[in-house]
């Protein structure tokens, strides 16, 4: 299963989750949720995954945790805020670039629409 595939299934999830609860609950409890999901459609994922920062072949263990991590592959970051700050993105780029995994999906469940709570990052994908 490609990058592209696994994002459909999370935002499809996350679509139906966001039309049966809506705006407003805690992003751990949207997380929760997802988790359970994606079990139930034999998808692999880690929650809250140290990721280091590695220089000059040191690993510094500086606190990089992604909400999720589906199939080894895609990094997914949770919010449920009213409006995305401009380092939202900037962190879940940062996670896909030192986990060197090719795609990260910003997601906000704070939107009214959630389609537009969501940004797509990618590196060399």
């Amino acid at each position: 299963m490609d990058e592209n595939e696994i994002a459909r299934i999370v935002l499809d999830i996350c679509f139906e989750i966001h039309r049966e609860l809506g705006p407003g609950l805690l992003e751990s409890a949207y997380e929760e949720i997802l988790c359970y999901e994606l079990g139930q459609r034999g998808l692999s994922f880690e929650r809250q995954k140290g990721l280091p920062v590695v220089w000059k072949e040191i690993k510094m263990d500086v606190g990089y945790r992604p909400d999720v991590v589906v199939e080894g592959k895609v990094v997914v970051e949770l919010k449920s805020v009213e409006v995305i700050a401009k380092s939202h993105p900037k962190i879940v780029l940062t996670y896909v670039r030192i986990s060197k995994m090719k795609l990260g999906l910003l997601i906000n469940f704070g939107a009214p629409l959630l389609k537009e709570g969501i940004i797509r990052l990618v590196n060399k994908l």
